[in-house]
């Protein structure tokens, strides 16, 4: 398995992680899926979303893929009266990542990262390592320490049909 830069830096770092190869399909980006083909709880697949707040710009929330993004968390968090996710066609140049490929680590410019409070009771969690079909597992402590993140309680249930 090639090396990321989110492995790297992980490895300089003298953190701790496992990796994760999986299929990945861009016609079906649901976390479950990849859950479920991995046997994981999918309490501990966390996705990386790049945000955009009106007054900071760039901000990463890192939230359970079962849950959504509370914005209004979010962004009371940063100082930004509204927050929006990037555009898939600037996401790429904000953060050096492409969609499905997005880790909270390495990104191309450090932009302040938001885990979700609920990491903290799991103590060990699954973020993408920077290029789509693999995870990196880690602490959660370690994936503060390595993001220079930290923790906020900013996730809601998504409302199921």
């Amino acid at each position: 398995m090639k090396k990321t830069n989110a492995m790297r830096i992980l490895e300089q770092e003298g953190i701790a992680y496992d990796t994760l190869a999986y299929t990945y399909d861009p016609q079906d980006l649901d976390v479950r899926k990849i859950a479920q083909e991995n046997q994981l709880p999918i309490e501990q697949i966390y996705k990386t979303l790049a945000a955009w707040g009106d007054k900071t710009g760039l901000v990463v929330a890192v939230v359970p893929g079962h849950m959504k993004l509370r914005r209004k968390a979010l962004a009371q968090a940063t100082g930004n009266k509204k927050i929006s996710l990037v555009p898939l066609d600037k996401l790429q140049a904000l953060t050096g990542y492409i969609r499905g490929g997005c880790s909270p680590i390495g990104m191309k410019a450090q932009p302040p990262v938001f885990v979700d409070a609920t990491a903290e009771a799991l103590g060990y969690i699954w973020v993408n390592a920077g290029v789509r079909g693999i995870l990196i597992g880690l602490r959660t402590d370690a994936l503060l320490q390595a993001s220079r993140g930290s923790l906020l309680d900013m996730s809601d249930p998504i409302p199921t049909a």
